[in-house]
């Protein structure tokens, strides 16, 4: 069921324009937890994809949220780390749309343990625009901005906007040289600090939680394609397009 938040939220304060309402479905108590913003290339490199998830699931141990905006790549792999019901989903469009298409599953499973937000009533489709005013919402809600790869035309550099003019930090993960030319010029303008060691960055904000991570612990253990399609159906193949796993001779196998 769609609902619309009817507690003060100060984070939205920090936006240029406070919205009058906000939508949304799932758990409203992640937003007292501490939180991180994750964003980044719809077409993320391994290594993004490696290290996008190890830091989502190494905050998530911590008791740390993660919001990103569900889209493909980079946003569906931090929320993937963290694990459905420790991720707040930003969306540009109505709740009862699940867009992108390919994530519609990952949607679903943070609708019902997670937290999805949106600023659109129902029945409103993704403009160039709206996804701009997700993107705000999103910087507004972390306590800082974490782009884990850019290119120098990247909507995340316009996070990275929002973040400077919220006065937010900003971290990055090192990248070779004529690759994330984007999160590459930010470290090189001071505009961003370097993440070199994900538990180090992860332990700013506390110790590690006992947290169970279903979803990771069955991968885990090589299970077969016909049994993880049967348990977790089309997540299955999400995780294989955002490079967690590889399907080898009718097994899954963790990247």
């Amino acid at each position: 069921m769609i609902r619309v938040v009817n507690k003060e939220i100060k984070a939205l304060k920090l936006m240029k324009r406070e919205p009058k309402e906000l939508f949304y479905k799932g758990n409203l108590e992640l937003l007292n937890k501490p939180i991180v913003s994750i964003v980044g290339t719809r077409r993320p490199s391994s290594y993004t994809k490696d290290y996008t998830y190890k830091l989502a699931k190494a905050l998530s141990k911590r008791g740390v949220a993660v919001v990103s905006g569900a889209a493909m790549g980079v946003d569906a792999i931090a929320h993937l780390g963290a694990s459905a019901d420790n991720t707040i989903a930003v969306m540009a469009n109505g709740l009862d749309i699940k867009y992108p298409a390919v994530n519609k599953s990952l949607i679903e499973e943070i609708e019902s343990k997670g937290l999805a937000l949106s600023f659109f009533k129902e029945g409103f489709r993704a403009t160039r625009w709206s996804f701009v005013a997700r993107n705000e919402l999103v910087v507004a809600l972390g306590s800082c901005l974490v782009v884990t790869e850019a290119d120098l035309n990247s909507g995340s550099l316009r996070s990275v906007e929002f973040a400077l003019e919220m006065k937010k930090d900003i971290y990055v993960l090192p990248h070779r040289l004529n690759e994330s030319l984007g999160t590459n010029k930010l470290l090189k303008e001071k505009k961003a600090n370097p993440i070199y060691n994900i538990e180090e960055f992860a332990n700013m904000f506390g110790k590690v939680k006992n947290q169970k991570d279903e979803f990771t612990q069955f991968l885990e253990t090589s299970p077969s394609l016909d049994e993880a399609i049967l348990r977790y159906g089309q997540r299955i193949y999400e995780a294989e397009l955002n490079g967690l796993i590889t399907i080898e001779n009718g097994y899954i196998k963790l990247i």
